[in-house]
């Protein structure tokens, strides 16, 4: 509909246009940050929706021990897909997204570094994740070497087709990784360099440390993986032989090229969810972050210590007896900074005055499953359990407490947490409680048997069973099937609440840093002025200031 100016009665001069309706800008090329954070989040959502529902199938098809849902072939590529929807499509861009939203709130910026780059970055995740889901319909149907997409499988083509799933698959990933750099870049300039006055290193909030972490692991693995992702690209399509074993190529060298990234990949997923629980636990325990310069540096050992731990995914490879003492020696050590991170939130949880809203409720959970899921990670950092439970559902059930127990968990406790800043209204907090409980309680029902299927030998990626294993893969499926229902009181809630939610204040939570600050939702520039800061960002009882009025000259001589 066009919009048509109307002279005034009393002289020439033309009204001003109505601005065009508030959601147009969501669907819009938009450099705004805020704009492009709310981007990520719904668009990721819409996949990680599409990832459910084939976790769902599969967890269909394993609550019998008979392949009686799908053929084999359409199973192990819906496993293939769940992964990399999952991986990619939703915990990657969700993490982005709150990170683009919140950084530059929190440091005192206008926007990000690169707002154009920024906006491109976005705009190329509905890109790969098209292809990846177009990949059903093309020749030989989808790929089905999982989302690791190890050769010689990820190198089969029995339809001769040179554009099949497969290729698409890599194509996706690769692009992936061209926008996951883009956004590395921008996070890191941003950071660095557009912190407000006074905002010294140690004044950063947790999450910006994080973010700053997890960013400088991407700049440093990401370029691996999209090189190991274009060579195999190269043997799919144009018959080179870097990784096929039967024209002189080594299959395990594409092991290290992936895992040199993907297990660090892990860090760049929990940091910023380390981040996000140090956010929340001070606020809603009403006390200052124990320990916050031990916790801001332990998340840069992480990184440090990450590019030193990919092989324990290889000890089945062949890898030589030397690289795997070395390997299980570095993993066991990143356990370390990890564990200074837990005793920190139970420092400051501990004797707090809780409020046990629902994003204190999530990131409790979280917490609760970080815990096993990290004692179970120890386990498998070592030689003999690793090679006794390699390949079986034992690492599955340890590698979705990491990412659907943790991290997402995480996700939902920022989702909740920031939702009043990003929107302006309230969430329901009855739903928000039904929504945790269901999927705290559904994650351990689903995830929790795959541990002993696992000590049992029952391998993943497997459509049929013995009977032996039914009845915990019976508990697994329902717990499943819970775990999905969970996102329903969720959606009404997030959509219900948008729409028609109790109007927020602008800081509900009585929380400290410079988003709260702020209206809620921010204006287009965040801040009329620049803030000046004068202390750190957790000063529960302290009685400090957060930022004065004071010119940067005037603040830097009384320092």
């Amino acid at each position: 509909m066009t919009n048509i100016s109307v002279e005034n009665l009393g002289g020439s001069e033309a009204e001003p246009r109505s601005k065009p309706p508030e959601w147009r800008r969501y669907f819009s090329f938009s450099r705004d940050h805020k704009v492009i954070g709310i981007q990520y989040l719904v668009t990721s959502f819409v996949f990680f929706l599409i990832g459910g529902f084939l976790a769902m199938i599969i967890r269909a098809e394993l609550i019998t021990p008979k392949s009686d849902v799908v053929d084999r072939a359409l199973y192990n590529g819906m496993f293939t897909m769940h992964g990399s929807i999952m991986i990619f499509l939703w915990i990657f861009p969700t993490l982005l997204g709150l990170a683009n939203y919140l950084v530059p709130l929190m440091i005192g910026a206008r926007d990000m570094a690169f707002p154009t780059l920024n906006a491109v970055a976005f705009w190329m995740v509905p890109v790969f994740g098209i292809l990846l889901l177009s990949s059903f319909f093309l020749p030989d149907g989808t790929a089905q070497a999982g989302w690791w997409s190890y050769p010689p499988v990820s190198l089969q083509n029995p339809g001769g087709h040179l554009i099949n799933g497969q290729f698409i698959w890599i194509l996706a990933v690769a692009i992936s990784g061209v926008s996951s750099i883009m956004g590395a870049v921008n996070f890191v300039t941003t950071i660095v360099r557009m912190r407000a006055p006074g905002m010294t290193y140690f004044r950063m909030p947790i999450f910006v440390w994080t973010v700053l972490s997890a960013q400088m692991i991407q700049l440093a693995g990401l370029p691996v993986l999209t090189a190991g992702a274009v060579m195999l690209l190269f043997d799919l399509t144009l018959g080179t032989t870097f990784f096929d074993a039967e024209k002189g190529g080594n299959p395990v060298l594409y092991q290290h090229f992936f895992w040199f990234y993907s297990h660090p990949a892990v860090y760049v997923m929990v940091l910023p969810i380390f981040g996000v629980l140090s956010e929340i636990f001070p606020v809603y325990s009403r006390k200052p972050l124990f320990g916050y310069k031990v916790v801001a540096v332990s998340s840069l050992a992480i990184t440090g210590l990450s590019v030193l731990v990919w092989v324990h995914h290889m000890y089945a490879s062949g890898t030589p007896g030397w690289m795997r003492m070395f390997f299980m020696f570095t993993t066991m050590c990143i356990a370390v900074p990890t564990g200074v991170k837990i005793f920190a939130w139970t420092a400051t949880v501990w004797k707090g005055k809780l409020r046990l809203d629902t994003p204190m409720l999530f990131a409790l959970g979280a917490l609760v499953m970080f815990l096993f899921a990290g004692i179970t990670g120890v386990m498998l950092g070592s030689v003999p359990i690793d090679i006794h439970v390699n390949n079986t559902y034992f690492v599955v059930g340890h590698f979705h407490y990491v990412v659907y127990g943790t991290i997402a968990m995480g996700m939902f406790a920022a989702i909740y947490h920031w939702f009043p800043k990003m929107t302006g209204r309230m969430y329901y907090e009855g739903l928000g409680k039904l929504h945790f409980w269901l999927a705290f309680i559904g994650t351990n029902l689903c995830f929790l048997p795959m541990h002993p299927l696992g000590l049992q030998g029952m391998l993943r990626r497997v459509s049929s069973y013995d009977d032996q294993y039914a009845f915990w893969n019976v508990l697994a499926s329902l717990g499943g099937f819970l775990l999905g229902m969970s996102t329903l009181p969720f959606i009404l809630n997030i959509v219900g609440s948008w729409v028609q939610g109790k109007k927020a204040p602008d800081n509900p939570w009585r929380a400290i840093g410079l988003e709260w600050m702020i209206p809620s939702p921010p204006p287009e520039e965040n801040f009329e002025e620049i803030p000046i800061v004068v202390s750190g960002p957790y000063g529960y009882g302290m009685n400090e200031p957060l930022t004065a009025t004071e010119s940067p000259e005037e603040v830097a001589a009384t320092q």
